[in-house]
């Protein structure tokens, strides 16, 4: 399959932006240094199925001249990932512009889409790359690719110190929101919120809690092959899973326990030994006073979750769920400040966060999308029909988010494992 690159500019936002160094704070800090990529397909559609780059359907020029509309709030984006005072990362909001890309391919939709898998190749095709996510990269890339078959992929490549799953899909509303015709803020709703001093680390730091999930010594996992799949949780098998779990259990907590119970008995690993989990928790609402909900930046701190073997595979999945939901309840204010200052700590030891995804065949790390407005996507053209990670960056990561069709109410699981481990882990994640 061959993608040729039509185009390669620099957009820059539409009007003047502050010129300013935008300070990171130890949360933006401590996620993986690279641009997270991602790609949504759209297929073919009656408004302008078979058209080209020049013509009508995902015209560049329109979606150029949002984007640069949608980079005067989301001004960040336009700038360079700079180093401060000490060494330190920021930001600098220069206004040198994002990167935008046009390309064709030579094969249509279903090759890729039909049985997607993420994986290094989809990435190289679909989302621009650049060998670095050091300074000066760019924060923002993206790649708009005509398919043989006349749908479109559209790629994106963002700077994951710039923003988490919420920043991104905020912006990715208000570029597709302009070039339907709203107005920038209009589309935008409550404007981005760019002061990340709201969590600073306090002075001097008092972290009250270990934090074991941001040491480097947990991320001490050996590269291993991997594959990637994607797996449907039907609104059947997810009210199974549920029924066998406390009233109210989210669905992000009962369909990890069953992911963690699967990926144990697949990789046939000791009943006595330890496994752990890493679970996100979004503290924007947890902080008080909560940050603002259009915080544009990392608000996500992680938990850990540690059980033996055993217990996962043999105490009742409600058992298991209980204990996930407990360690993202316990993310309160006190907890994401003490996350905080411990980064703090760390950095002045000369530490660094655990940053990878790198981890013993013993782990799982599952980021939930769930609620995410991944599929308000709709530049004008329809909304996409798939969105995913173009690429996962180790084994034993997964990502849960919900089915494109608003009418239905399943899931998907994206899930990297060892490809010996595959089969057996199918037969117990679908119950054979």
């Amino acid at each position: 399959m061959k993608v040729d690159v039509m185009e390669t500019t620099l957009v820059a936002p539409s009007e003047d932006t502050p010129r300013r160094e935008l300070w990171l704070s130890n949360l933006d800090l401590a996620v993986p240094k690279t641009h997270t990529p991602l790609v949504y397909y759209y297929p073919a559609s009656e408004l302008g199925a078979g058209v080209g780059p020049e013509g009508s359907f995902f015209a560049a020029e329109r979606l150029k001249a949002a984007l640069a509309r949608a980079l005067v709030p989301f001004y960040p984006l336009a700038g360079r990932l700079g180093v401060g005072e000490g060494g330190r990362l920021q930001i600098d909001c220069n206004a040198e512009g994002a990167l935008f890309v046009v390309a064709q391919a030579d094969f249509a939709g279903d090759n890729v889409f039909r049985d997607y898998e993420p994986s290094p190749e989809v990435r190289r095709m679909f989302v621009p790359f650049v060998p670095s996510g050091d300074p000066p990269c760019v924060m923002a890339m993206f790649q708009v690719t005509f398919l043989k078959c006349g749908g479109v992929v559209l790629g994106t490549g963002i700077h994951h110190v710039a923003l988490d799953g919420m920043g991104a899909f905020h912006f990715i509303q208000t570029w597709t929101g302009v070039s339907r015709g709203l107005g920038t803020a209009e589309a935008c709703g409550p404007p981005p919120f760019h002061d990340r001093t709201l969590l600073r680390a306090r002075s001097p730091p008092a972290p009250a809690f270990h934090h074991p999930v941001y040491s480097p010594a947990l991320l001490s996992g050996r590269p291993r092959p991997f594959v990637t799949r994607v797996y449907s949780v039907s609104p059947k098998l997810l009210a199974d899973l549920k029924s066998r779990c406390a009233p109210g259990a989210s669905t992000y907590c009962a369909v990890t326990a069953h992911l963690w119970r699967a990926m144990c008995a697949a990789r046939g690993l000791a009943p006595g030994v330890d496994t752990r989990l890493r679970v996100p928790a979004n503290v924007r609402h947890r902080l008080r006073p909560p940050l603002p909900r259009s915080y544009f930046g990392n608000a996500i701190v992680r938990d850990l979750v540690t059980a033996r073997v055993e217990d996962v595979l043999a105490r009742p999945l409600g058992f298991v769920a209980r204990a996930i939901g407990d360690a993202v309840g316990r993310v309160d204010d006190a907890y994401a400040r003490s996350v905080v200052d411990y980064l703090e700590v760390e950095s002045e030891k000369g530490g660094q966060a655990a940053r990878g995804q790198l981890m013993p065949e013993t782990d799982l790390w599952v980021v939930s999308w769930l609620g995410m407005p991944m599929y308000d996507a709709d530049f004008g053209w329809s909304a996409p029909r798939f969105v995913a990670p173009a690429q996962m960056f180790g084994s034993g990561t997964a990502y849960v988010t919900q089915h494109a069709s608003k009418d239905d109410d399943g899931i998907t699981v994206q899930f990297a494992l060892e490809p010996e481990y595959l089969q057996c882990f199918e037969k117990v994640f679908y119950g054979e």
